[in-house]
């Protein structure tokens, strides 16, 4: 009998660790097959249904035999004069669509691909941490090294960067960017932004800035489009997602805009890899951005007044917690004696005795160690109960702790 050939993987594989949201996730999944009612607090997935023009405008298109052929892959004219457009209208930046705007299969993807274009072994890549973890691994993926720049003031932020473009040699080739960030919920300004284009060409390095949650904000606050500073469109480029804004993260359609040779070595890449969106996913985008702006504003309030129920009832429970002025998450740190336990620990423990899921910082790099990121997705009763089921198990873990 043949001995079996063993398998072996790329040394890129020995680099990738578990996907701690994947592992979440699972248990989740499980536990539901399972008959039990698991609170969703972890994974950012909205519940919330896309608008009904565009739920509308796929089952029309669908009906058609000729959407059902490969698509334009990267993206059909008039989707990409209707990103164009929106672009123009909200940030006041004006986009060629054919040169300088691409769809993606999702901003993740968009990203992943991208970094196989600009970067490769010998390169080094910074990213804002914590960090989403393909901000990190696209690049590990690609062959780069990650040097992780830690987020607190706007003015530490460029301290590092210009200090590290100063210091490594050769200097770094690009900067990822994710503003609002996920997950701490932070905004950017347009002076940092400013600031950012004028080190990006002082020392030679290229910009990605995940935009996802563009119009996720509140309070008043407004984000803003790194391509509305002067220059921005020499140096980089960024991505936005249909996911959040219009729910409709299961369509997996997004787009890249601004500098058109970034854009079209995406393209380049692109057209080895996929053959882009189905038809009528690209012409429901269309009537998304072109009619439904209101359900963007509606969508925005519906999880500010969640994220008011998910602080208020952390504050009750003695935990601290900042109000995020964007995204669809609380970012809270888990207060001592239940810290020590570390994030990872802590998340298993509320999704094995509390059945709420939650994500463990720890998936952001260990900068988020000792944090949960608590999704908005749940209705306000449900993220009520959520943090009700929380409280019970950490009063008997208090308990076991002071009987022990």
């Amino acid at each position: 009998m043949q001995t079996p050939t063993p398998i072996r993987f790329s040394e890129r594989m020995s680099q990738l660790p578990p996907y701690l949201f994947g592992m979440i996730n699972k248990m989740k999944m499980e536990r539901r097959w399972n008959g039990e009612d698991v609170i969703d607090l972890g994974m950012g997935n909205p519940v919330d249904p896309a608008p009904d023009t565009v739920i509308g405008k796929l089952c029309e298109v669908a009906q058609d035999p000729k959407t059902h052929r490969y698509p334009v892959a990267g993206g059909m004219r008039n989707l990409r004069r209707e990103i164009a457009r929106y672009y123009r209208r909200n940030y006041g930046v004006d986009l060629e669509s054919e040169k300088e705007v691409i769809c993606t299969i999702g901003s993740k993807e968009g990203i992943s691909h991208l970094c196989l274009a600009l970067v490769g072994p010998g390169d080094t890549v910074l990213v804002a941490a914590p960090a989403f973890p393909i901000h990190v691994y696209a690049a590990v993926i690609a062959g780069a090294s990650v040097i992780r720049v830690p987020i607190s003031s706007e003015e530490a932020f460029l301290e590092r960067i210009t200090s590290m473009c100063e210091s490594l040699t050769p200097a770094p080739r690009l900067l990822m960017l994710n503003y609002p960030h996920n997950p701490t919920g932070a905004l950017a300004s347009k002076a940092f932004f400013t600031r950012i284009v004028y080190l990006a060409r002082r020392y030679g390095f290229m910009v990605v800035n995940d935009f996802a949650y563009a119009r996720v904000t509140f309070d008043g606050y407004i984000a803003p489009s790194f391509l509305e500073v002067p220059g921005a469109m020499d140096v980089g480029v960024e991505f936005g997602s249909f996911s959040k804004s219009y729910n409709m993260a299961g369509w997996r359609v997004g787009y890249c805009v601004g500098n058109p040779e970034i854009i079209e070595g995406l393209g380049k890449i692109k057209g080895y890899y996929d053959y882009g969106i189905f038809s009528p996913i690209q012409i429901a985008g269309i009537v998304a951005m072109r009619d439904c702006e209101d359900d963007i504003a509606a969508q925005a309030r519906l999880y500010q007044s969640r994220r008011d129920v998910m602080c208020e009832g952390l504050k009750r429970m003695g935990w601290p917690v900042e109000k995020p002025k964007a995204g669809m998450f609380v970012w809270v740190r888990i207060p001592e004696p239940w810290c020590r336990m570390g994030s990872v620990k802590f998340a298993v423990e509320m999704m094995e005795r509390a059945n709420v899921a939650v994500t463990p910082g720890a998936g952001f790099g260990e900068e988020g160690d000792g944090f949960l990121r608590l999704a908005l997705v749940e209705n306000e009763n449900r993220i009520r109960q959520g943090l009700r089921q929380m409280r019970r198990v950490l009063g008997e873990m208090e308990k076991g702790r002071s009987d022990g």
